[in-house]
């Protein structure tokens, strides 16, 4: 039986045709079943000309708005998707054609049966949400996550292999710090407050020297979230070391910056 999308779910679709009143569609994710983009709901406004707006072979990421399973009718949105919505649709999408790739690789490469392939991603799916997700985690953490799962020495041997080409999406934040000290050892004092804060840090974190007083401090981490974590305790860490020692501080922030997910 084919599978029809639910309301309010966002779906990927290829345009086919279009006219006067709108253009017909195949949604990517089920089995191209045609849906329909009216032409008050391609965007705001009056629409002169549909082809302004959509190019047959293109695909358009939109929300679904009524399904009829009867009559395999589905009516779709266009202008009522966000830009948030299209990047994370998209990165869902293209997540899935990495995901189906491992998995093509992994029964490739470890000479295991489709069966066998199937129980270890249901094992991957239920531990970690997803295999990619599986696969970004060894990245990160070691294949030795994957301890006590049941999985072949030879499936692991390829998960490994093939988690080394991930690359790990990351943040990074960074600050300038002014410090000074004026006491006989006052490098020796910076240099230790500086290397006790970043010190066992969770997240990749370290200090260069630009030139006195200024020191840049780099956070990377994989989300915004864990390096701000990280940064407060940081700064406040250093700067009570150089105040106790008669010292002053200063902390400037500078633009963070995020990496592509690879």
């Amino acid at each position: 039986m084919q599978d029809f999308p639910e309301v309010g779910e966002i779906v990927v679709a290829t345009v086919t045709r279009i006219m006067d009143q709108g253009a017909y569609v195949t949604l990517d994710e089920y089995n191209n079943i045609q849906g329909f983009l009216h032409i008050s709901e391609i965007a705001t406004g009056w629409i002169r000309n549909v082809e302004k707006f959509l190019k047959v072979g293109e695909k358009k990421v939109l929300l679904v708005k009524r399904v009829d399973p009867g009559r395999s009718e589905i009516d779709l949105s266009l202008k009522q998707i966000s830009t948030d919505q299209k990047k994370k649709k998209l990165l869902e999408l293209k997540r899935h054609e990495k995901e189906a790739v491992l998995i093509e690789n992994l029964k490739t490469k470890s000479s295991l049966s489709k069966p066998e392939i199937d129980k270890i991603e249901n094992v991957l799916v239920e531990k970690f949400g997803s295999v990619y997700d599986a696969f970004s985690e060894v990245a990160v953490k070691g294949i030795t996550i994957l301890n006590n799962l049941s999985i072949p020495p030879k499936a692991l041997s390829v998960i490994e292999e093939q988690s080394s080409k991930i690359q790990i999406p990351s943040v990074e934040i960074r600050g300038v710090m002014e410090l000074t000290c004026n006491k006989s050892n006052g490098v020796e004092i910076i240099k230790k407050a500086l290397l006790d804060a970043i010190e066992n840090k969770k997240v990749n974190a370290s200090v260069t020297y630009i030139g006195a007083p200024k020191y840049r401090l780099s956070i990377v981490a994989q989300n915004f979230k864990d390096a701000e974590k990280e940064l407060k305790p940081l700064i406040s860490s250093v700067e009570d070391t150089i105040h106790k020692n008669g010292g002053t501080f200063k902390f400037t922030r500078e633009e963070s910056k995020k990496t592509r997910e690879g």
